[in-house]
């Protein structure tokens, strides 16, 4: 299995991103957000969490629009697998390829702390392997505020394409959502960091289930 990380100027998980891959991925590589062209061979790509581009306009709207993301969006719409993770999440967001919006926190200040998830979809490829039902994954965003109308909404629950909700929601998330998967269910954004969570030195390893997932 190949993957590759994306890194934006002002990615700052792209090397946490890497070491939780490699726990599983018999090759990593790292592509800069200026390629115009993917590395052959890629089983999927994971779009790490930051400060793309320092956050101006809007989280992740100028990473969107790197050249890079051309071929990231081609890749995700032939059924390649995509995990983006908080401004990863933001950037997937802006590109369209999962449904819905990031806001700013309902209390207007970065959170930093971990947080209790539930796992809703438990058939994706990114959750068919987690054995829990409830996980501790860090957070660290601003603009961590998911929304969506409420057709989208309704679209999204009845597609099961909610992959995690908050057990106490810190963000004021609509219906507690953390990470949510795309319709085809192979592209999945989600705020909370689970490649901070693979090493058992560094605060558990609950974010493990879903890189064994994806390798499997």
């Amino acid at each position: 299995m190949k993957a590759a990380v994306i890194t934006f100027p002002g990615s700052n998980c792209d090397r946490d991103m890497y070491v939780a891959l490699k726990q599983n991925f018999k090759e990593v590589v790292r592509v800069w957000h200026k390629d115009t062209s993917l590395p052959s061979g890629l089983d999927f790509i994971a779009i790490p969490g930051g400060f793309s581009y320092g956050d101006y306009l809007r989280c992740g709207a100028m990473a969107a629009n790197s050249p890079i993301m051309q071929e990231v969006i081609k890749f995700g719409k032939s059924g390649g697998f995509i995990l983006g993770v908080c401004n990863g999440f933001q950037i997937l967001a802006e590109t369209g390829l999962v449904p819905g919006v990031l806001l700013r926190n309902k209390e207007l200040k970065f959170l930093s702390k971990r947080v209790q998830l539930n796992l809703v979809n438990k058939t994706s490829k990114f959750t068919a392997g987690i054995t829990k039902q409830n996980l501790e994954v860090p957070i660290a965003h601003h603009d961590g505020n998911y929304f969506c109308d409420a057709d989208t909404l309704k679209s999204i629950q009845d597609n099961d394409q909610i992959a995690f909700t908050y057990q106490d929601n810190p963000n004021g998330s609509i219906a507690d959502i953390a990470g949510v998967l795309n319709k085809e269910k192979n592209i999945l954004a989600m705020m909370p960091h689970p490649e901070r969570a693979v090493d058992e030195l560094v605060g558990g390893v609950d974010g493990r289930g879903i890189f064994e997932s994806l390798a499997a």
